[in-house]
């Protein structure tokens, strides 16, 4: 079989065809390869079906019979229907039950021989006999071949779409898998398979699709068989020697040594009102030892909300300026960016430097004075990265928040210089493995102390019915002088939802609070006049500041003591972490209430839970990823970064250390992988479309 076989259009394969083939499309199906990795998502053991009479309640089961009859059950006062199908086998009963889908009694008819797949219930009324809700169904054709693709064995389960059906896909892929399997080289050196004890890929793809009676049905599903494990290792290993060779290729390049005499550094920090803490003198020096080689830096600091990044990040900006350059500040958000801006220019803007601000609302201000050299600091959205910005020299580029950003746009930053140093910062904790996948072509740094003088915030859960303890807790915070934030999710209420607001929320506290001094924020306001609104809240001078998630970042006011979040349920866990950690910064007891609405889902209990219970940012990070896996907690994909279409984090995370190692040691060994060719290739077809970050100096 030629190698070319797995590029060949799924078309051509005998039974496909032009308008299976675009059916096959909406999968993401192409081509005999596209095939071939389009895995299961399940499977069911048809060893040996159950008679309807041995099954057990509670268990899922499979079984197979004849149905006998069937009928639709309209509910009364409710547009909501029941199809139910009556299945024999011979030795009993069971009933099928599908909610809402009433074109089955057609799928379905009277007569027709079925599988269905689900859990064994009592019927509901008689408390006796056999019933599945929503069962998986297959139809079994009269007088087809059962024999070895779809009975007496481990059977393979797949997603399917409109056109085709799982049986369909099933015998498809049963003769792809016999036909083609074979052809698909593979990349991976025998020794490396041998040392972590990995089947080779023709056996992987045929059992992973086909598996024979003896592999264990619970790792089959769980997707930790030895043949997923071979799957998900490769493209660890592929995503891995990508970021290696980038790695290997930023640090080959020149780049721009700062080295400065530090008087800017010593000025700044004699200003600062308290003394860095070990772990931030640690950074800094590893920081300041990155950029004053003539090689680019790529580094990342990660620290919990509150330990100091920014301090840090503005002091390599300073050693950046010290030496003639340019730094630039880049944030996800405008809300971010300014309040960035504004921090960074009251605590530079005495020693003489110039700070400016660039975002999409400030469209082409500064660019001539970016370009003329006259601002030694830029803050800004991904704005900075647009074609209008010129920099005359920049030295530094910082990332704010790097999981909204990716590897592309980094590499478009950096553009805009000759290699500038990159500092990426987050203040969200992300798990080691986590972290290997998304930074890996990043060196690590992290500030795992926070400054002397942290309170530890108590955090409480409380429901609507409580509202008359939240707002005694509020009277008794201000009474002793301190202040409270009031967090809502949305600025004006809608009639699209049912949310409560700032705006009448603020109007609500002047009514139950007549003698306070009630404050607004929200994100639609100026610039100027938020900064007004905080410099009068730190001042003292608002007793409750009721505000949307404007507060979330970049916000120091040790007085306020107290927070009360609205609508709870409806924030992440990411931000409500970060909203808690607003709080807590100065010598009293600080307190934050989640003030959430039922009814409200399993994913949102366990977030609240998970809030009340954990104060660390990285424990709360990790129950972050189990609630809502990596992909979602870092976006819908990160942006530059392949797909982990096999491979999953949580579940695989040894693989994906052992992967970094072998693919990194392999990049040390051959740079151009000259002696894999096949490793070569896979690794250009894996990094498909972004070859550009691969090239090797």
């Amino acid at each position: 079989m030629p190698n070319d076989v797995p590029s060949h259009s799924i078309q051509y394969i005998k039974g496909v065809g032009p308008q299976r083939a675009h059916v096959l499309r909406r999968l993401g199906i192409e081509s005999v390869r596209d095939a071939l990795f389009y895995l299961p998502y399940r499977y069911e053991d048809r060893t040996a079906l159950k008679k309807i009479a041995s099954l057990s309640y509670g268990s899922p089961e499979t079984v197979a019979g004849t149905i006998i009859s069937t009928r639709i059950i309209r509910t009364p006062g409710r547009n909501f229907q029941i199809f139910e199908a009556v299945l024999n086998d011979g030795s009993a009963l069971l009933t099928g039950k599908w909610f809402n889908q009433p074109f089955l009694k057609k799928t379905l008819p009277v007569g027709s021989t079925v599988i269905l797949h689900g859990i064994v219930k009592k019927h509901p009324y008689w408390g006796i006999g056999f019933e599945m809700d929503n069962p998986d169904y297959e139809i079994v054709t009269s007088g087809e071949d059962t024999s070895c693709v779809h009975m007496n064995r481990i059977v393979p389960v797949y997603r399917v779409t409109a056109g085709i059906s799982v049986r369909q896909f099933r015998s498809l892929m049963f003769h792809i898998v016999q036909s083609h399997s074979g052809s698909v080289a593979d990349p991976f050196p025998p020794s490396l398979l041998e040392k972590y004890r990995l089947p080779g890929l023709r056996e992987t793809l045929n059992s992973v699709h086909f598996p024979a009676h003896d592999v264990d049905l619970h790792l089959l599903n769980r997707r930790e068989s030895i043949f997923h494990r071979r799957l998900s290792f490769d493209e660890f290993f592929m995503l891995q020697l990508g970021l290696a060779l980038l790695k290997k290729k930023n640090r080959a390049e020149r780049g721009i040594a700062v080295n400065p005499a530090g008087t800017l550094l010593s000025s700044f920090r004699n200003s600062l009102p308290f003394r860095l803490t070990d772990a931030q003198d640690r950074v800094l020096r590893e920081i300041l030892d990155d950029m004053g080689k003539p090689h680019p830096m790529h580094r990342l600091i990660q620290g919990d909300v509150g330990s100091g990044k920014t301090v840090i990040a503005l002091m390599a900006m300073l050693a950046t300026a010290e030496c003639g350059y340019q730094s630039a500040l880049m944030a996800p958000t405008e809300i971010l960016a300014e309040q960035h801006y504004l921090n960074i220019r009251h605590m530079v803007e005495r020693i003489g430097l110039r700070v400016c601000l660039v975002t999409g609302s400030r469209k082409e201000r500064h660019h001539e004075e970016i370009a003329r050299g006259d601002v030694d600091m830029v803050i800004g959205t991904h704005s900075l990265i647009q074609e209008g910005v010129v920099f005359r020299r920049l030295g530094l580029a910082v990332i704010d928040e790097q999981h909204r950003f990716g590897v592309m746009q980094r590499s478009l930053l950096r553009r805009k210089a000759v290699n500038p140093h990159v500092l990426v910062m987050t203040a969200t904790p992300i798990p080691r493995t986590l972290a290997l996948t998304v930074f890996g072509d990043l060196d690590y740094s992290l500030i795992d102390r926070m400054p002397p003088g942290r309170q530890p915030v108590k955090t409480l859960l409380f429901h609507p019915d409580r509202r008359e303890t939240v707002y005694e807790n509020i009277r008794e915070e201000v009474a002793k002088g301190r202040q409270v934030y009031v967090v809502y999710p949305a600025i004006e209420e809608s009639g699209k939802t049912d949310l409560r607001a700032a705006l009448t929320g603020k109007k609500a506290f002047e009514r139950l609070f007549p003698s306070f001094r009630i404050g607004l924020m929200h994100g639609k306001m100026k610039t100027e006049e938020r900064e007004r609104i905080m410099t009068t809240f730190k001042a003292g001078d608002i007793d409750v500041l009721v505000s949307t998630t404007v507060i979330e970042v970049g916000v120091d006011v040790p007085n306020a003591t107290l927070m009360i979040i609205i609508h709870a349920e409806r924030f992440g866990l990411s931000q409500l972490h970060q909203l808690r950690g607003r709080i807590g910064r100065g010598h009293h007891e600080s307190a934050c209430i989640l003030l959430a609405y039922p009814p409200y889902g399993e994913d949102a209990r366990r977030r609240l839970e998970c809030m009340v219970s954990k104060s660390d940012g990285f424990a709360i990070a990790e129950e972050d990823l189990q609630i809502r896996g990596p992909g979602e907690l870092f976006g819908t994909k990160q942006s530059g970064m392949p797909d982990l279409k096999i491979g999953n984090i949580l579940r695989d995370g040894d693989l994906l250390s052992a992967a970094r190692r072998e693919a990194f040691a392999l990049i040390e060994e051959d740079p151009t992988l000259s002696t894999y060719p096949l490793l070569r290739n896979e690794l250009e077809r894996f990094w498909e479309g972004r070859r550009e970050l691969l090239e090797t100096a």
